[in-house]
């Protein structure tokens, strides 16, 4: 067996190393780059409000139908592992918890990501195609200004008050089960919501929101900016955006929880 058989594998798992850590040097130079900007005029205002409209109160029906269909389920849940050790009356203050906490950031942000990041991909990733980035550039106008800037204030700034409208109708489809389908009293079951929530509960799922909104908001510019030529770069680029904003999104809810509640 020869010598260049022999390390064939360890070759490829150089050149694999090698090819995340420079992704993840642009990456972090887009971050930096866009940081930068943020505190440097001009902003354009227009394009911020037109982000707003598109990541906030577009999303918000898809975000409101998920927490629903969540809230209801985890009351089920719940209900069904209480009573297996007479713990029923649990119900809604864990329904409550589990919804503004972790549930209503984490999958408000994946439906954010699926929705936003993807369509800010393929916007960025077409103005690439059809060189009206370099237009953009001939104009004296900076893309990440102009591009980028807006969409990651707005998004940072939106998908925070989209959480937080997703924890009360996901707290409200786990009251509606449990008045209708388990026997609670609504007034005890709202009694119990509010007398088990505290502040940082709930301020601790929208910082949450406002991290995932920036990750969100920022993969969908940086892949946009990064894709490929042609149909297929773009496609390439709008699934890798959804793809890293997701699992992004993931790995900053747990090492935010750990922050924020590790003992």
């Amino acid at each position: 067996m020869s010598v260049a058989t022999l390390t064939s594998p360890l070759a490829a798992l150089g050149r694999a190393t090698l090819a995340l850590m420079a992704a993840t040097g642009r990456l972090t130079f887009f971050v930096g780059q866009t940081l930068s900007h943020l505190i440097r005029p001009p902003f354009y205002a227009r394009e911020f409000w037109l982000a707003c409209l598109n990541i906030g109160w577009l999303s918000l029906p898809v975000v409101g139908m998920t927490a629903l269909f969540t809230g209801a389920a985890l009351a089920l849940q719940i209900y069904a592992g209480g009573a297996r050790f007479s713990a029923e009356q649990v119900v809604p203050s864990i329904t409550a918890i589990g919804m503004v906490r972790e549930l209503g950031p984490v999958l408000g942000g994946l439906m954010v990501a699926a929705r936003v990041a993807s369509s800010i991909a393929a916007e960025i990733g077409t103005m690439k195609v059809t060189e009206q980035i370099d237009a953009l550039t001939t104009l004296s106008t900076n893309p990440m200004k102009y591009l980028t800037v807006p969409r990651v204030v707005a998004a940072t700034l939106c998908v925070p008050l989209l959480v937080g409208v997703g924890d009360i109708i996901g707290i409200m489809g786990g009251w509606m089960v449990g008045t209708t389908r388990l026997g609670f009293n609504s007034a005890t079951y709202l009694k119990n919501t509010w007398d088990f929530l505290e502040f940082w509960d709930v301020g601790s799922g929208l910082v949450k929101g406002a991290a995932f909104g920036f990750i969100v908001a920022t993969m969908g510019c940086y892949h946009g900016m990064n894709s490929g030529r042609g149909a297929q770069g773009v496609g390439r680029a709008t699934k890798s955006a959804v793809v890293a904003a997701s699992v992004a999104i993931l790995a900053a809810n747990y090492l935010l929880t750990e922050a924020f509640f590790s003992a």
